[in-house]
Formats: structure tokens, sequence, C-alpha cells
């Protein structure tokens, strides 16, 4: 496994279920920061609101009393609400906004600073290290983790708890809008009953019964790479 420049050198050995040795992943101990930066997608105590009811729809599937338009995407799909008032309170870095979430994987913004995080030959994400799930990791990888831009990589190891235990920067060649992540609700007498927060294709009859909180892409034709080779290829395009 590469170590990055600017990452910790301790290393921690790690099995799988049945013993079998892992790649090591490398802990971020001595770079870890105190978050300076606020993240695009992050949510603020100022955004908290009480969630709309969630009633039966005449059509099928469930929706908001008193629902509004722009409840619903151009999918039809039914999303959480939340009023959009960054840097109003504290920052919840923990909770991802679901429209400024959702803004970045439609238009392909970096999750921290909310620029543009596309360039010739696709674009980046940073992921946690799973290389070891499947041969070809992580293209077929579906995620709620928008893409990122070179610049933001380094702070986000430093700063991103999720990321402390590994890390993976990853080209992407092409990714594909192919869900939602949220939380999904059955019939019952008393009206809709939530069973489970999970991924939903834009394909399963579940959709209708889903309030979305994420947008999901699915990730092909990817590469691993490294903060040293992106940069040097940013400088030989320049």
């Amino acid at each position: 496994m590469v170590i990055e420049e600017g990452e910790p050198r301790r290393r921690t050995s790690r099995k799988d279920a049945w013993g079998r040795a892992l790649p090591p992943v490398y802990t971020h101990k001595a770079c870890r920061r105190a978050p300076t930066t606020v993240p695009f997608i992050a949510s603020w105590s100022g955004e908290k609101t009480d969630d709309p009811p969630v009633v039966y729809r005449l059509t099928g599937g469930i929706g908001y009393s008193g629902e509004v338009v722009s409840d619903r995407d151009s999918r039809g799909v039914l999303w959480l609400r939340r009023p959009s008032r960054p840097g109003v309170g504290k920052p919840l870095y923990g909770v991802v906004h679901p429209a400024r979430q959702r803004l970045a994987m439609a238009q392909m913004l970096c999750q921290v600073c909310g620029h543009p995080a596309t360039f010739d030959g696709g674009a980046l994400w940073l992921l946690e290290d799973h290389r070891a799930d499947w041969s070809g990791w992580p293209t077929g990888l579906v995620t709620t983790h928008p893409p990122i831009c070179l610049p933001c990589v380094k702070k986000s190891r430093e700063q991103c708890p999720h990321l402390w235990k590994g890390s993976v920067l990853a080209r992407v060649g092409r990714s594909v809008p192919c869900g939602v992540w949220g939380r999904r609700y059955t019939a019952s007498r008393s009206g809709p009953l939530p069973v489970a927060s999970e991924v939903t294709a834009f394909e399963s009859p579940l959709l209708g019964w889903t309030v979305a909180s994420q947008s999901v892409r699915a990730l092909y034709d990817c590469r691993i790479t490294s903060l040293d080779e992106e940069s040097a290829r940013l400088s030989t395009s320049a």
C-alpha cells in the first residue's frame, strides 16, 4: 500500500471474519487535525426543523401532509425537507444536508468547497479504504459521497474522522446516478411506518415508499491514484 506524502507511517494489521490477512490500514493519528473547514455538504444547527408528517398518497406510496412541489425531484422522488441556511448556528459535521449533497452529486461539485470537481478524464473520489472487498474495487461501488477537488484532499484526510483509518484516492472515469439513500416506510394500520434506512435504486418499486436524504452514484472506470500523481498531472497540464 502506498503511503501518500503527509500521511502517518503507523501501520495497523487486520484480518477478515475467516482470519485471513487483509491489506494493512495506516492510521492517521499523527496527522489528525481539529476541523477548521466546514464541508459544503455539512448541515448547520440553524437548519434543524421538525419533519413533516408522512401520509399515504392516493396514487400509491407515501407523501407529506401539506406537500409542495419542491418536496420532489424531477423523478418524483420525495426528499427530506430541510431549509438551507449555511453558516447559521454551529456546524454539524456528521450530518449531511440533503439539498446540498443532492446538488453536489447532480452538478459534480466538491463535497468540501462546493466548487466544480470535474476535469479531463473524470473526477476524483476520496473513499474509505475497502480495497479488500473485491477485485477492481472501487469500480462498481455505489456511494453517497460526492467527488472532491484536488486542493481539498489533504485537509479532508486530516480533519475527517471517517478517513482516519485509511483512505483511497480514486480517479473515476464515469459515474452514474443510480438511486437514493433514505428512510423506507411500509404500510400499517396506524399509517406509514419507517422500517429501514437504506439505498433504494431508481428502478425499485420501493422508491415510492422512501424519503430520500442523499443521492447515490455508481462509480465506473476507476483507477487508484495518489495525491502526488494527481498534483504532477495538474502541473503538466497547466
